[in-house]
């Protein structure tokens, strides 16, 4: 077999590795961290027109100072299902009504809080860890059928070195990405 049928697709690897890491910054950013943001709003459907749609479809989501929220509801039937929508949802917001602006007062984190949140992100960050090490796994076993298929030893300690080299650098960015989040939420 000659050594351009085989090839291992690291370009894939890493790509998947990114999608891991991408899913994690969106975890991080579901995260309160005594700071408004837009995005901790994402994860919170509302039940309008008959089925579950997220806020930012309903409204018109801003972030005016650094401790709230508005959303500016477009229908104001829909008013009653955003502010119940927020409330069921588990952020710990209570949503304010004026109008049809629905205001979010971000509350400051007690110490106890803060150290909770730190331990979901250090959770989130494990899954992102495990995700990468699969597509690692993914890796070795596509050297594995290569090498099954008469690739080289040499080839084979080639290739083997480099995804672990992908997956050391995506694992640095998951561990870089979580000690940025811990301190931002540990910041009083």
């Amino acid at each position: 077999m000659s050594e351009d049928e085989i090839d291992i697709d690291t370009d894939d690897l890493a790509r998947r590795m990114d999608g891991a890491i991408a899913s994690l910054r969106t975890e991080f950013a579901s995260l309160r961290t005594g700071r408004a943001s837009a995005s901790m709003l994402d994860p919170v459907q509302v039940d309008a027109y008959g089925s579950m749609t997220p806020i930012n479809q309903v409204g018109t989501v801003n972030v005016p100072e650094p401790r709230m929220v508005t959303i500016n509801v477009w229908d104001k039937s829909l008013v009653g299902k955003v502010e119940k929508a927020i409330r069921e949802s588990g952020l710990g917001i209570n949503p304010q009504l004026n109008g049809t602006i629905i205001m979010l007062p971000i509350p400051e984190l007690n110490e106890e809080r803060r150290r909770e949140l730190t331990k979901v992100a250090a959770q989130y960050a494990e899954h992102a860890r495990v995700a990468i090490r699969n597509v690692r796994r993914d890796g070795m076993d596509q050297i594995k059928k290569a090498k099954a298929a008469g690739m080289s030893e040499d080839d084979v300690k080639l290739w083997e070195a480099e995804v672990q080299e992908i997956t050391d650098a995506h694992i640095a960015k998951v561990d870089s990405a979580l000690e940025t989040k811990q301190g931002e939420i540990m910041q009083v």
